[in-house]
């Protein structure tokens, strides 16, 4: 009985370590978006993260929500300094996410800034 508990308990730890590696190592997408910055803020009670959102049409109608990792500081000091402006972004999107990462399943990989196609200098 003793034996049995004890490959139990082990066969449910290696289950959850598996289950949460799959989430945070496996994407279930990765692609491009592309608009006007509009949003980028640490936000949070317990546990602060970093969500954004980014305009994809002129009246704010498509509007795409992402996080950024605390450990991706380079991509957080350019969101920051690119507020208000028109993006490029690279992301991955997860199955599922966890509340210490962030509100959505997208995350963050890669930023540019980019010329706009609807306001032409």
């Amino acid at each position: 009985m003793k034996k049995f508990l004890i490959i139990f308990i082990a066969a449910i730890l290696v289950g959850i370590v598996g289950y949460f590696a799959f989430i945070y190592y496996v994407p279930y997408s990765e692609g491009y978006r592309s608009g006007e910055l509009i949003k980028f803020s640490r936000k949070g009670v317990l546990v602060k993260t970093w969500e954004g959102q980014i305009s994809q049409g002129l009246s704010g109608t498509n509007v795409f929500s992402f996080s950024v990792e605390d450990s991706e500081k380079e991509i957080i000091e350019k969101m920051k300094e690119f507020q208000g402006q028109y993006i490029k972004v690279s992301y991955k999107e997860r199955y599922a996410t966890f509340f210490w990462l962030g509100d959505t399943k997208y995350f963050i990989t890669e930023v540019k800034s980019e010329k706009s196609p609807i306001f032409r200098n």
